[in-house]
């Protein structure tokens, strides 16, 4: 499974309850970027590049993989340089509590 597979399964592991009433655009800068819009609980996966993004996170596919699957911490990726955010960093740090990253290991 690609850290695109991945991407694309996001939206089935969003809690709706906490993206209640969020309204953003998550970019990943990768091989092949993708980016996800959150719309009120809805979320849905898109390929390329958005018009504007809220918070865009530039990694490496597979370090990408790795902190999506929950097994790289995103704070560690940043202090190590794994991880460049751009944007609304509070955003970024609250992607893990947004999707349960047991639904898309």
């Amino acid at each position: 499974m690609t850290v695109n597979d991945i991407i694309k399964l996001m939206p089935t592991a969003l809690d709706s309850a906490a993206a209640a009433n969020m309204q953003n655009t998550i970019q990943f800068d990768i091989s092949k970027p993708m980016y996800l819009l959150i719309d009120h609980g809805k979320c849905t996966a898109h390929d390329g590049v958005a018009d504007a993004s809220d918070v865009t996170l530039t990694m490496a596919d597979d370090d990408l993989k790795a902190l999506l699957k929950g097994e790289l911490n995103g704070a560690m990726a940043f202090m190590s340089g794994k991880l460049k955010l751009k944007g609304d960093m509070m955003l970024a740090q609250r992607i893990p509590s947004l999707f349960d990253a047991s639904r898309i290991a």
